[in-house]
């Protein structure tokens, strides 16, 4: 909080430190917000998930489990792949378009895969950000650290006249730019590798869950899940 606060100081010198200065507060701001945000959005997830696949798993039948995951499915991430799967095997029964065409099985796998990924995003989301944070901040602060003691330097010159108090003032508060860099970079790169080991649970969550819902619904109904030339 120090360097951040000493980050105020130094937005009053010149433009280019201003603005080096601004940016780093910018990219401390968002990456504290997507951290927390992220934080509270995935253990909401992580518990919708669970409550999800038992409430679908108890159901008597797929049309009561779609209800039951409308009430639990806050964040709709389990709810779009057993949508998925029920359209696509209302697609074979009518037998009209090319989602129709080929083999049954592989349409519907086809469709669970891409409402997985649908869900994978919203999961993904925030993420980028704090690996840009990560990687620049550091580039930022050392950008800063060397505009400020080329201008340090500048300004010894034009006075013509040498001391340790005139050379360490200057260059002093340019290195706090370095120190702000690592110090917004680091909570950003802790950020995004702990919050990626829970989407990674997520993750192989729903893609469990996929698979389980491919293969219930292809058991339930084997003839709109084998390729249509069987049929004949």
């Amino acid at each position: 909080m120090n360097l951040l606060g000493g980050l105020a100081t130094l937005v009053q010198g010149d433009a280019v430190h201003a603005a080096v200065a601004l940016l780093l507060l910018a990219m401390s701001v968002g990456s504290w917000v997507v951290i927390f945000w992220k934080t509270w959005l995935l253990q909401r997830a992580a518990h919708d998930v669970a409550r999800c696949t038992t409430a679908f798993w108890q159901a008597s039948d797929t049309d009561a489990a779609v209800a039951a995951l409308k009430a639990f499915d806050r964040n709709t991430l389990v709810l779009p792949l057993v949508q998925a799967a029920q359209k696509q095997l209302q697609v074979q029964r009518t037998g009209l378009g090319l989602a129709a065409a080929g083999d049954a099985a592989s349409q519907l796998t086809r469709v669970l895969r891409d409402a997985l990924q649908l869900s994978l995003h919203k999961l993904q989301s925030g993420q980028v950000l704090l690996a840009t944070v990560g990687a620049v901040a550091p580039f930022v602060g050392l950008l800063g650290t060397v505009w400020g003691i080329y201008h340090a330097l500048l300004t010894i010159a034009s006075v013509g006249q040498v001391s340790i108090d005139k050379i360490a003032g200057p260059v002093g508060e340019s290195l706090i730019m370095t120190a702000a860099g690592l110090a917004v970079a680091i909570p950003a790169v802790l950020g995004y590798n702990l919050l990626g080991r829970l989407i990674g649970r997520l993750e192989a969550d729903l893609d469990g869950f996929a698979r389980d819902v491919r293969e219930l619904m292809a058991a339930q109904h084997p003839e709109r899940a084998r390729a249509p030339h069987a049929a004949d």
